[in-house]
């Protein structure tokens, strides 16, 4: 007998429905890159859409913590304005005219521009340009030397280039020390350092996770802050040295100082592990805390009790931000800091600063531990001469079109591309530091530490024609009218370029400018494995969404590449293929390492008593005859940010002292203005004034200001504040105005201060946080200029 039962079928309707729904709910396991975080995030969609991203709870990487730009991303993902197809310029450069056409026509275009330009005048008539680190990155440098072109231009000179560079030579490591925040062995440092970093305030940097420093300084007996600002970590720390903006140099010389003076030096290691010992005493002695107060305005007292608890709380960490790399003396503060580190013993200790172990059973594309995937080798010898920043590039020039040069070269350029693999053999055995000297000898570039074409000096031969202008320009993932120095000088190099190129998610104000613009994908619409700062771990990226025709910038890498030929140095159809080949020593594909989500490599404490540091003299490096033999001093030294004829001329006119870009959790860097909650928490360009510096001239919180220097003057919001000093200002960076027709890239554009003209000599670093200025008040209305 059948028994109707509406209870069940209810049930089961409901059950019904529940997975219709559940259907239409997913959570995809992926990785953020709104900025150089790399945190692991959960990927909510439905119905196919993307609702939400928030932090992954199991993240070892991040632990859950994610940042508001993060949680922005289906914002960018979504947002009306982004570019969704190809464009080419029907208008005058600067005037936003534009047609649609198909990605097959922009890439034709492209490709018999680059292969003319090879053909006819030769590959370093083309560049490369994009902004700080990216994915990208080592496809795109790879690109510039399969193609023959030297002129591969980015801001690693500003950004990390020093600190790198210093972690070469003394260490024998591309990839710098870093915190043990993350507790493989246990214990976090006791006693940290935060220097020139605003880490906890910005989200994440350098793959370090915000969420995770803070648990660790939170942790940690002792902290000390240096900076110029009062930041948030600043207001809680143990002790804040509050140093003028470009003088780390000094305060870090005096401390060397301070510890080998007191002998609380870690003797065992310096014994030991160190080669130079005898001549950095000898050096240090003149660097005393009274000579280091005059220049750093923190008094001698403050400056040894500083290096006393930094030298005995131990095991300490120091962790460093990109203010150490925007002075006239920034490679050589990062020296001096690699040295601190040393000299008390805390580097790969539990709890120090240490050197991660790379994953072993995933070929990295990492360019800090795998050299070869930016295919340095493949760019032909001679082409080295030819960059725009090298000494020698006009005489090479010349020399390579004498008689019977084309023949003779490009029999050695066949040699050298059959001699590639035992090439690359050859040069992994050589140090870090022996191969930069030996690049530094083939470029004879004007600054011998500059990892890359020097961009101010890249701009300068566009205006100038010296020694030569580039006729092609691709401009990828950056916004150098915004982000860069003299953007007024970048302009006008801008309108002389034959040809250029820009890969964007938004027509920027330097995408005004282009004759090809191309509409990129963002992290959500790319699959990956993420490896460029976490060495320890490669997590997965995965697409879970596609906005119109935007394409990975890689993908039309490697399609450009093969069109032009250069299948040898691009064997893969796409970047997918490449992805998969980066899985196979694991014996894993792009979809099941998804589903793990991460390969992580066990960390190995104290490495140097069993393989030494990879330096000449597999030890530290405290005197560095390899920067002898490069005419850089072995020893760290201190130079001042301007001259003192220039302190007196102008400090009459310009009493301020500007400092520029510390970092907004909203923004990375020009990026995210456009994004309604990111611009909603900060909506205007900031400027920071004592309250002192402010009642005399009479400024009021949140008034509009000018601040001029002696190159130009802009406009920024005054924030009243006691977080800097009376001589001292602090303004933003990176802004602009998406919502005006020009774009306003002028009005607060804090880069239209600076002049290219005064540069670190060793890695060609600008002075971007130690100008003189004057502030006043604005008048009513929008400054036009």
């Amino acid at each position: 007998m059948f028994l109707f039962n509406p209870i069940k079928i209810r049930d089961k309707e409901h059950k019904t429905e529940l997975n219709k729904l559940n259907k239409m709910k997913e959570i995809v396991p992926s990785t953020c890159r709104m900025c150089h975080g790399g945190c692991q995030v959960n990927v909510h969609l439905e119905e196919g859409r993307v609702v939400k991203v928030t932090g992954n709870p199991e993240s070892v990487v991040s632990k859950g913590y994610l940042c508001p730009k993060g949680a922005a991303s289906p914002e960018l993902l979504y947002h009306p304005d982004r570019l969704t197809h190809p464009l080419r310029r029907i208008g005058a450069r600067g005037e936003n005219k534009w047609e649609r056409i198909s990605w097959e026509e922009a890439i034709q275009e492209i490709v018999e521009k680059l292969a003319h330009i090879k053909q006819t005048v030769g590959p370093q008539y083309f560049a490369l340009l994009h902004g700080t680190t990216r994915p990208y990155v080592d496809m795109a440098s790879r690109f510039c030397n399969a193609y023959g072109t030297p002129n591969y231009v980015n801001v690693a000179h500003n950004c990390m280039g020093p600190r790198t560079m210093a972690s070469v030579f003394t260490i024998g490591s591309m990839v710098a020390p870093v915190p043990d925040v993350y507790e493989p062995g246990g214990i976090t440092p006791k006693c940290i350092v935060l220097w020139g970093s605003n880490v906890t305030e910005i989200g994440s940097a350098q793959g370090m996770n915000a969420g995770i420093m803070k648990r660790a300084l939170i942790a940690a007996e002792k902290v000390i802050v240096i900076d110029p600002r009062r930041t948030k970590e600043a207001g809680r720390s143990s002790q804040w040295l509050q140093i003028m903006p470009g003088s780390d140099g000094a305060l870090a010389l005096a401390m060397i100082h301070v510890i080998i003076a007191e002998d609380l030096i870690d003797h065992e290691f310096v014994r030991d592990y160190t080669v130079g010992y005898s001549e950095l005493l000898a050096h240090v002695g003149e660097y005393s805390p009274e000579w280091a107060e005059k220049i750093t305005g923190v008094s001698a007292e403050q400056i040894r009790l500083a290096a006393r608890t930094y030298a005995s709380v131990r095991p300490a960490a120091i962790y460093w931000g990109s203010a150490i790399d925007a002075s006239k003396c920034s490679f050589q503060t990062a020296r001096a800091i690699m040295i601190l580190r040393a000299i008390t013993g805390n580097i790969d200790v539990p709890g120090g600063d240490i050197i991660p172990v790379p994953v072993t059973n995933v070929k990295l594309k990492s360019q800090f531990v795998n050299s070869e995937i930016t295919g340095k080798l493949l760019l032909p010898i001679q082409n080295h001469r030819l960059a725009v920043d090298s000494i020698a590039a006009k005489k090479q020039s010349e020399f390579l079109s004498g008689k019977g040069m084309a023949s003779t070269f490009k029999f050695l350029n066949v040699l050298q591309k059959k001699a590639y693999p035992l090439l690359t053999k050859l040069s992994a055995k050589k140090t870090p530091a022996a191969q930069l000297k030996t690049l530094s000898k083939l470029r004879t570039s004007k600054y011998p530490l500059c990892p890359v074409t020097h961009p101010p000096t890249f701009w300068k031969s566009i205006t100038a024609n010296d020694p030569y202008r580039v006729q092609a320009l691709w401009i990828m993932g950056s916004n150098p009218l915004v982000t860069m120095t003299d953007p007024l000088e970048t302009e006008k190099a801008l309108k002389l370029v034959d040809f250029v190129v820009v890969s964007d998610f938004f027509l920027t104000p330097t995408a005004h400018y282009a004759d090809i613009v191309l509409p990129a994908s963002m992290w959500l619409e790319q699959d990956d494995v993420v490896n460029t700062f976490e060495q320890w771990c490669v997590t997965n990226r995965k697409k879970v969404a596609q906005i119109g025709e935007t394409r990975d910038d890689r993908d039309v890498l490697i399609e450009i590449a093969r069109k032009l030929k250069l299948e040898k140095a691009f064997p893969w159809e796409n970047y997918r293929a490449f992805v998969d080949e980066m899985l196979e020593p694991a014996n894993l594909d792009f979809d099941s390492f998804s589903n793990k989500q991460i390969i992580q490599e066990k960390m190995r404490y104290l490495k140097y008593r069993e393989q030494g540091f990879n330096t000449p003299s597999k030890k530290v490096e405290l005197f560095s005859t390899t920067l002898l033999d490069m005419n850089i001093s072995p020893v760290p030294v201190y130079r001042a940010a301007v001259s003192s004829g220039a302190v007196v001329q102008s400090r009459d006119k310009y009493p301020l002292l500007l400092t520029s870009g510390a970092k907004s959790m909203m923004f990375f860097h020009s990026e995210g203005r456009q994004i309604k909650s990111l611009r909603k928490n900060n909506p205007d360009p900031i400027l920071e004034i004592n309250h002192s510096a402010a009642a005399s001239r009479g400024i009021n919180d949140g008034d509009w200001v000018y601040i001029e220097t002696p190159a130009c003057r802009v406009k920024m919001k005054a924030r009243i504040t006691d977080a800097v000093l009376p001589e001292v200002v602090s303004a933003a960076h990176g802004w602009w105005f998406p919502e005006t027709p020009d774009y306003g890239w002028q009005k607060s554009n804090i880069n239209m201060l600076f002049t290219a003209d005064n540069f670190d000599p060793d890695v060609g670093s600008e002075c971007l946080r130690s100008v003189f200025c004057e502030v006043y008040s604005a008048m009513p209305g929008a400054w036009e200029g």
